[in-house]
């Protein structure tokens, strides 16, 4: 049996989801274009960018949520929860950069813009307004770290051998307490804008499914 197509409402909410989805991909390699031409072209240096990884990664999310609304099908419980940590970690993305190193990169200022905030505040207004965005049981709120976690990790492996770090707060010169507290920090606040995402959807509606 067909099902039906998705009301108005919907499919255009998936339509923009797409849309947006596919844009940010799109100004993400376009400042990777730039950083080519300008002769730097490390692809490990500048995906190493928590933001670059963060608004890719998201952007493949939400573009798959929006094709499954305009299938008029349910987001699978796995996609709604890479939906929340996405919202979660650009939530980080938007306050460190605008609070910690606002105006840094090689980046045009407008592709900080959308990356930085436009991007951001979308995707949370996205997952705060959502009716087809199951209720996430609490117990899995931990699974917002293991992504952060690694990237840590990674850089953190990167600037003790090779030296390059994405963000000057976690130059290894700094000192094993500077890197600890900033460490920490990033973490907690991304606790907390996971508590907030997770809070919103559960809020959002009473008819909401669990997941």
């Amino acid at each position: 049996m067909i099902s039906p197509s998705p009301g108005p409402p919907r499919r255009a909410r998936a339509v923009l989801r797409v849309t947006v989805g596919a844009v940010v991909i799109a100004v993400v390699l376009f400042a990777y274009v730039l950083r080519i031409a300008a002769g730097d072209a490390n692809p490990f240096d500048f995906f190493g960018y928590f933001t670059n990884q963060t608004s890719i990664l998201t952007a493949l999310v939400l573009i798959a949520v929006g094709t499954f609304g305009l299938r008029d099908r349910p987001v699978p419980s796995a996609l709604t929860l890479a939906w929340a940590i996405g919202a979660a970690c650009l939530i980080v993305v938007a306050v460190v950069y605008n609070a910690l190193v606002p105006g840094t990169g090689s980046a045009p200022p407008w592709v900080s813009v959308v990356l930085h905030v436009v991007f951001p505040v979308l995707v949370v207004a996205d997952v705060a307004t959502a009716r087809d965005r199951p209720r996430l049981a609490w117990r899995r709120l931990w699974w917002v770290f293991p992504y952060p976690l690694l990237w840590i990790t990674v850089v953190l492996v990167r600037g003790a051998t090779d030296g390059w770090v994405p963000y000057g707060f976690l130059l290894p010169e700094r000192g094993l307490a500077s890197l600890l507290l900033h460490v920490v920090g990033i973490l907690a606040l991304l606790l907390v804008a996971a508590t907030g995402v997770w809070a919103l959807g559960r809020r959002r509606s009473s008819r909401a499914l669990p997941s």
